[in-house]
């Protein structure tokens, strides 16, 4: 079981999750079940102590900043466990280092290597309750290392494929996966089920229920997946559906419940929308085999993620102009490495933009059907919503927009697909 900031987001909020968590661990017919934990901090905590660490020092270690913002999942985790001992459960928590997590080097984005967890099976075995802050690892360098911003998802589908459990729930404060933000379109649908493709393209292009990695990770390492809201409960006369949320599941179990009649299969299963990138571009590059690589080079080692490029038609003089999107929390870094290469890249000059968005279209019908692109570019046509990018993969389709357009593209398309509900 994992839950997200908002469902830790103070004492009472804590009671409720304990009494979740309780309830699981009771099982059913008498036969209880395993139960481990992830927490996040506090809702708005991480936030609150990476602005301390701005302001001690804006260009600060990543190691240091690493101590600083794992301890909001450090204090909710003790604090569930404590809760869960006031009603008569036995529980602890496990910090990252306590299992170990081990995760590479890379402070702030590290990635889950091994999860040695003898002593919490063991417990386990015992029928205590585990929890664990998540978003937190510890090197082999023994410092405390964290996964990037949502990383307590990643932790929890790792968790869960360590310890071999039959299902990992992700609690949040929506109660499923919909077609597209409910606070855009009034008339988005929650799903049933979605593939884990489908899931991972749309938790990649802004989707934020889950985080892009945990579902890679998921679908690796074979994790069945349920999202669903732990503000909702049987007291609050919900119903079936509510209580269940919406299944990540492969391919393959997606259609037999399509053959049984437990949904319906459609051509586009969700829109995405993203508003946290930046458009960089470098004009007059030299149009030259080797001279993107001199661009993109230093980016990726600095582990700074990017995503649309496009090349355009070459000028004269053999020179054309490049433009790439990045993380906006990356740009002035981008900016900066890109600025110090100037002379190796040949470029004339640096142009960004960070008022844009990232619109996308997802489904696996996709790949036996024609014509969803060209609805995508039709429907924002009419409307007069001008394409600054395109990019594809089998079963997504995203553009660059500008970003005060996000929320009528996405209400259009929404429309264009069918997927506005019918109540």
């Amino acid at each position: 079981m994992k839950f997200g900031g908002t469902s830790m987001a103070g004492t009472e909020r804590i009671r409720r999750v304990a009494g979740l968590v309780r309830a699981q661990a009771a099982g059913k017919g008498g036969v209880r079940n395993q139960v481990a934990v992830v927490v996040s901090a506090m809702a708005g905590e991480t936030d609150r102590l990476v602005g301390f660490c701005r302001e001690a020092n804006p260009l600060h270690d990543a190691a240091e900043y690493d101590v600083v913002v794992s301890s909001g999942e450090q204090v909710t985790s003790g604090l569930l466990a404590l809760t869960l001992q006031s009603l008569g459960e036995r529980a602890r928590s496990w910090l990252g280092w306590q299992l170990p997590i081990r995760t590479i080097e890379a402070h702030s984005k590290a990635r889950v290597e091994t999860i040695d967890a003898p002593g919490m099976l063991e417990a386990l075995n015992q029928g205590e309750i585990a929890v664990i802050p998540g978003f937190q690892g510890v090197s082999h360098r023994e410092r405390i290392t964290t996964m990037g911003r949502g990383g307590s998802d990643t932790s929890a589908v790792a968790i869960a494929a360590a310890v071999g459990a039959d299902r990992c729930d992700i609690y949040t404060d929506v109660d499923g996966v919909y077609t597209t933000d409910p606070r855009i379109v009034a008339k988005a649908r929650k799903l049933k089920a979605v593939t884990y493709e489908e899931m991972l393209e749309l938790a990649s292009v802004g989707a934020k229920v889950l985080q892009s990695r945990a579902v890679g990770l998921a679908r690796k390492a074979g994790v069945r997946l349920q999202v669903l809201s732990s503000f909702v409960d049987e007291s609050a006369n919900a119903s079936a559906d509510d209580l269940l949320g919406t299944l990540i599941v492969s391919e393959d179990e997606m259609d037999e419940m399509v053959e049984k009649g437990l949904m319906e299969r459609q051509l586009v299963t969700g829109i995405a929308h993203d508003k946290t990138e930046a458009k960089v571009i470098l004009t007059r590059v030299p149009d030259k085999p080797g001279a993107v690589a001199h661009i993109f080079e230093p980016l990726a080692d600095a582990s700074i993620n990017v995503d649309m490029i496009i090349q355009n038609v070459g000028r004269d003089k053999g020179e054309t102009d490049v433009t790439f999107t990045v993380p906006q929390a990356d740009l002035a870094r981008a900016q900066a490495l890109l600025e110090d290469r100037r002379d190796m890249i040949g470029f004339n000059r640096i142009i960004t933009d960070s008022q844009i968005a990232k619109i996308s279209v997802v489904g696996v019908g996709m790949k036996s059907h024609a014509g969803v692109a060209s609805t995508m570019f039709r429907s924002l046509s009419d409307r007069g919503i001008n394409i600054q990018a395109i990019s594809t993969s089998e079963i997504k389709v995203s553009v660059m927009i500008d970003e005060d357009e996000t929320e009528l593209a996405v209400r259009v398309l929404h429309t264009a697909y069918g997927l506005d509900s019918s109540e």
